[in-house]
């Protein structure tokens, strides 16, 4: 079997998507780029003070982005049936569930703000600021979750483009308010760190807005009432809770570590390690871009040729994807080296947390090239085809069998530099590759779970 198709048709639907998510993706976390350069301009107390914070926002996001999952797995392969019907059905219960999950989150930081910061860092300056910011951008958590799930929803029936409008739409809200608001230009007033919360919550009511009109109204695929919101069936719940609710597991469980990884750097007792980290997960993420886009876009493909019955194009498809995730990884990897004091350059911090966001940007490098293979191959490819359980376990697994222990022996045990931890809480990019090139490889993930 050769390793690349020779269908047009392939290569031009991937890249399509994959360039249109990227272009959209790249947007929304240059508007986080903004905020830690706008509020790092302004305070790096306050850059650390969302650093902090953004660590609850990271576990919303994983918790809005394992729902959109298993919302994906399901439409996409009904995508490929035509069936129109279950996939509003299946979207009622993904936002069920979403919505559920992001009012624990939003009830828990907006009663008890204090003592949920606690936990992430020790350093009380820090804590006083946090609050700050977070008593204000709790309220854009609910518009925030919903808004993710209609956009993955245009994605699975392969409508990408009106992901792109929706984060122009906050870049540009975004940047002027924050620019307005935190140094109190544009005759608004000076407010620090709540005017960056303040422009953050108008932003992701402004995304609500504009995609609400497109599904609503403009969009004639789906054609999604609000009454089908409503229409929350047993047999779908049931569907999504076999099918798509381990991804909920798998992305909560990852949020949750991660905050678990931001708290160990928290507790290092410094705040340039909190500042350095901040930056570099920052940067990271605008590099990462192309590669999680390209996980969305195979996601797409294979499980709407799955729905169509093509099992043959879809092995196919899998040995093309795995080459072109690869040459991804390597090429976001070197740009990502190239750029990285370019891009430090952009951030007014003390050269002592330069120093040190080098080094884990450095870090970065290295494991950049297993999350372009790994992460896309287990959440894009086998996900897509129903195995959705084993995606969940293998996470649970090398996160907190095996990166959690060794980072926390590395840090408060054998007292190792920041560094060290550093690297320890990134390994898993890396070790998982060998189980995500087996697995994928076997083609027993392949199912077709529409009814």
């Amino acid at each position: 079997m050769a390793i690349f198709v020779k269908e047009k048709n392939f290569y031009k639907s991937f890249f399509s998507m994959a360039l249109t998510i990227s272009l959209g993706n790249i947007i929304v976390y240059a508007v986080n780029l903004a905020d830690n350069i706008m509020i790092g301009g302004y305070s790096e107390l306050s850059l650390s003070a969302v650093a902090v914070v953004n660590q609850i926002q990271f576990l919303l996001q994983m918790v809005a982005l394992g729902a959109s999952n298993g919302l994906g797995v399901l439409t996409s392969q009904y995508w490929g049936t035509r069936q129109t019907r279950p996939i509003r059905r299946v979207f009622a219960v993904a936002l069920l569930i979403a919505l559920i999950l992001t009012l624990l989150i939003f009830f828990a930081v907006l009663f008890a703000p204090g003592q949920v910061l606690t936990l992430l860092t020790d350093q009380a300056a820090v804590v006083k600021e946090a609050k700050l910011y977070l008593k204000i951008v709790c309220f854009s958590y609910i518009p925030f979750t919903v808004t993710q799930l209609m956009v993955s929803l245009m994605r699975s029936v392969e409508q990408t483009r009106i992901g792109f409008v929706v984060s122009l739409v906050a870049l540009f809200t975004n940047v002027v308010l924050n620019y307005g608001l935190i140094y109190g230009k544009l005759g608004m007033p000076e407010m620090g760190i709540r005017g960056a919360a303040t422009a953050t919550l108008i932003s992701r009511i402004a995304e609500l807005v504009v995609i609400s009109i497109y599904v609503f109204i403009i969009d004639k695929r789906i054609k999604l009432k609000i009454s089908d919101l409503f229409k929350v069936q047993k047999s779908y719940i049931k569907d999504y809770f076999h099918v798509g609710f381990p991804l909920v597991l798998s992305a909560g469980s990852w949020g949750i570590a991660m905050a678990v990884q931001g708290a160990i750097l928290g507790h290092l007792g410094s705040e340039t390690v909190l500042s350095a980290n901040s930056i570099a997960s920052t940067i990271f993420q605008v590099m990462s871009v192309v590669a999680y886009a390209g996980g969305n876009a195979s996601g797409v493909i294979i499980g709407k040729t799955i729905g169509e019955n093509r099992i043959d194009a879809v092995k196919q498809y899998t040995k093309t994807l795995q080459a072109l995730f690869i040459i991804i990884g390597v090429a976001s990897s070197a740009l990502l080296f190239v750029c990285k004091d370019l891009f430090i350059s952009f951030f007014r911090v003390e050269a002592e947390t330069q120093v040190l966001a080098r080094t884990f940007i450095n870090i970065l490098c290295v494991t950049l090239i297993g999350t372009a293979y790994e992460a896309t191959v287990l959440g894009g490819i086998v996900s897509a085809g129903g195995e959705t359980d084993f995606v969940f376990k293998n996470d649970l697994i090398f996160m907190w069998g095996i990166v959690l222990p060794l980072s926390l022996l590395s840090a408060f045990v054998f007292k190792l530099p920041p560094p060290v931890t550093f690297a320890c809480l990134k390994s898993d990019q890396v070790l998982k590759c060998a189980v995500a090139a087996v697995k994928v490889n076997r083609y027993k993930w392949i199912k077709n779970v529409t009814r």
